[in-house]
């Protein structure tokens, strides 16, 4: 019996791995509804978890694919491998309509670029605090730090070795569950209670699914807004990080 479920498990590998996932964010939005009242978002517990799981994988089997090291969560590797994350990154590009930004005016226009240059600076500057020093690496955990998506792509422009890689998606994924946690607490300070604020919000923000769970807990009703901007904010980090910024980057160092 055992050696059939492995078998079946084996060859529907995708299939099981999106069934997992689907159970474990199941579980997470369940959590955050019954024990915080939808105030910790879903989505933000469903990341812990997923890191969680994957150290205690990655520590039991002695691999370093997370829970792809078990033969029967093999398919979350390609679940969350590169050809996945560029599908998500175009689906996230068709989903975006210019006439929507220019809703936001001039201001949030403005917020979006300087959102990605200060989040891309404080990671380069965190990159060059923990000893690394050639542009490569800075620019990859610097774009990192501005979303996890900008991360790889600039990495993957720029011939990053995978260990930077991951670092500037570890950096992305905390400043996510970060902008999660934080919105409903800082939200009463900004004045981040209506459509135009949230806007400006998720432009300097930029992480989509950070300010996406982050203003649901705040306020429902601002979730398009803020991630709107937030998807504009990915495109423009994808172009500038591995670009522009990279070049700043190689100059100074």
């Amino acid at each position: 019996m055992e050696s059939i479920v492995s078998d079946v498990f084996a060859k529907n590998s995708l299939i099981v791995a999106f069934v997992f996932v689907g159970v474990l964010t199941w579980l997470s939005y369940y959590a955050s509804d019954k024990l915080s009242n939808g105030r910790f978002h879903g989505s933000a517990i469903a990341i812990i978890l997923g890191l969680v799981l994957a150290y205690v994988a990655g520590a039991a089997t002695g691999g370093s694919k997370g829970v792809a090291d078990i033969s029967l969560l093999a398919g979350v590797g390609v679940l969350g491998g590169a050809m996945f994350r560029d599908f998500a990154i175009v689906a996230t590009a068709y989903g975006a309509d210019l006439r929507e930004i220019k809703r936001s005016g001039f201001v949030g226009v403005l917020s979006i670029i300087l959102g990605v240059v200060l989040s891309f600076a404080v990671g380069a500057i965190v990159a060059l605090a923990f000893g690394y020093t050639d542009s490569v690496s800075v620019s990859t955990i610097g774009a990192g730090a501005a979303t996890y998506i900008v991360g790889p792509v600039t990495g993957t422009a720029l011939n990053a070795s995978s260990e930077v890689i991951a670092l500037s998606v570890g950096a992305g994924l905390i400043k996510s569950v970060l902008v999660m946690v934080g919105t409903p607490f800082v939200a009463p300070l900004i004045g981040l209670n209506n459509p135009h604020s949230a806007m400006i919000y998720g432009g300097l923000m930029g992480t989509t699914s950070g300010v996406a769970g982050g203003l649901a807990a705040t306020d429902p009703r601002l979730v398009p807004y803020g991630a709107m901007t937030a998807t504009f904010y990915t495109g423009v980090g994808c172009l500038l990080a591995p670009s522009i910024l990279f070049l700043i980057v190689d100059a100074l160092l």
